[in-house]
This record gives structure tokens, sequence and C-alpha cells, in this order.
């Protein structure tokens, strides 16, 4: 049973299953970008600090019906293109990091809602508040490689608050040949919940199966979860991983059924 299965209410419909791959249904894509040298951090938190966050008609989304997830993901944004255009190479291509919790709705679709997204180039940010809604913050941001360590590093410019922060240090480890149900949980989300004027706006994306690597956390230090209307992080993270990336795309799809 799911902590969705327990919210008081109208009935809602069974939750879909968690698949590593994208829904087969074709999607004529609206946005088309990449994400590369993606770090991805998860903390464990209590479903009832995450409740109160997340947009209507939504709850939140459990691994073993009584645990989410906060998530802190780092990465490189890169091409963003709109309704079949070419991605663009300067104002398309910039490092974020965004702090994300975990989904269901009345239909029993998941998804993310991000609670940040910090990005480097100031249009994006303005063009995804305005358009989407989406709490895109402007940020000074960087990421650097040497050998096998990536560090990605953030300081929030604008709206604020001004100052929060983020230093995350790992080293990439070996490709993980099958990854852990919790690791598809936590990463294999094939669309976004967002508050939209009111409503709940539901943005399906797809991409290819993440290719997923251990990885070895060398530092983090960061306010960007507390930021975001959460408790700070107790302890190191439960999961850290990375990936080269993948291609995505985002759109209207029709979704196949599937029992949750």
């Amino acid at each position: 049973m799911s902590f969705a299965d327990l919210v008081p209410g109208p009935k809602r419909e069974p939750t879909e299953r968690v698949s590593p791959d994208p829904p087969a249904a074709p999607m004529p894509p609206l946005l088309t970008q990449s994400w590369l040298d993606l770090a991805f951090l998860h903390w464990a938190v209590d479903p009832a600090d995450v409740a109160p966050l997340l947009p209507p008609g939504t709850v939140p989304d459990t691994f073993d019906g009584t645990t989410t997830y906060v998530g802190l993901v780092a990465f490189r944004m890169y091409r963003v293109g709109g309704l079949g255009l070419p991605g663009l190479p300067y104002l398309g291509t910039f490092p974020e990091t965004n702090v994300r919790l975990y989904s269901v709705d009345e239909h029993g679709r998941r998804g993310v809602v991000f609670r940040s997204l910090d990005a480097s180039r100031l249009v994006p940010v303005l063009v995804a508040r305005a358009a989407l809604r989406l709490p895109y913050v402007w940020s000074r941001m960087d990421i650097a490689r040497s050998g096998d360590t990536l560090t990605y590093t953030s300081t929030r410019r604008w709206p604020g608050p001004r100052g929060a922060r983020s230093r995350i240090v790992l080293r990439a480890g070996d490709a993980i040949e099958e990854p852990t149900p919790l690791e598809h949980f936590l990463t294999a989300r094939w669309a976004l919940h967002s508050g939209f004027f009111g409503r709940t706006l539901y943005l399906p994306n797809a991409h290819p199966r993440w290719p997923l690597h251990r990885a070895e956390l060398l530092q983090c230090d960061e306010d960007l979860v507390t930021a975001g209307g959460l408790p700070a992080p107790a302890g190191e993270p439960m999961s850290v991983l990375y990936s080269p990336g993948v291609p995505v795309r985002f759109g209207p799809q029709r979704r196949p059924r599937a029992g949750g």
C-alpha cells in the first residue's frame, strides 16, 4: 500500500508502475534538450514534510509506502530548443541544479515536483518562470571536471534567497549494469507536476533509459534544500549516482495505463 492509497477524499486511480524505459507512445516534442554530466543526490524524508509543498491534486510518491525522497540534482543543460527548432548553443546551454520531490496525481501518474531550479542564464529563467510558472532562479554557476571528478557550484542571485548555495564534488565510478528498484524509482520519472495559475500542470517527457554509474561523494555543502522549504538533510545522502546524460523531449503524450 502506498501513501497515495491512504489519502482521504475522492477515489484515486491506482498508481502506475515504475518503469526504467520511457512510454512507448509517440510524442510530438514541444521542447528538446539534453541533460549531461548529472549528479543525483537523495535523502529520505517524511511524506508529511513533503505533502504541503506539492501542487493541488498530488501527494508524495513513496517507495515503500512510508518514505519519500528529496533530490538534489546538478547537471549541464545542453541546447534547449522548442517546436522542432534546433537547440540554442548559448542561451540554451548552461549549468543547472534543482531540488526536487516525487509526486503522484489523482490519475495515478508519477512525476517530479521542483522546489527550485537554479540556472546560470537569465533569459531562460525569465521565460520558464513566465510561461510555465516553474520556480527557476538565476544563479552564478560552474561545472568543472578533472578526470573522473566533477565539481558543481552554485550561488543564487535572483530572486532569492540571495546567496543560497551548493557545492557538490563527486567521483564517477563504474557503470551499473542493473540499477536497484529504488534507483529506478529515483531516476525514471516521466513527467513533472507544477502549479499553474491555480491548477496542476502535467508535462510528460521521454528519453532513453538512464546510463547510471556508481559515484563517490567527496563534498556536499548546500542550503538549497532548506531554501526550498524542507528540513535540512540528516547526514549523508542515502543514494549518490552519476550519469553521462541523455537527450530529452517534452510534450503531450498518450500514455498506456499500467497496473500499479
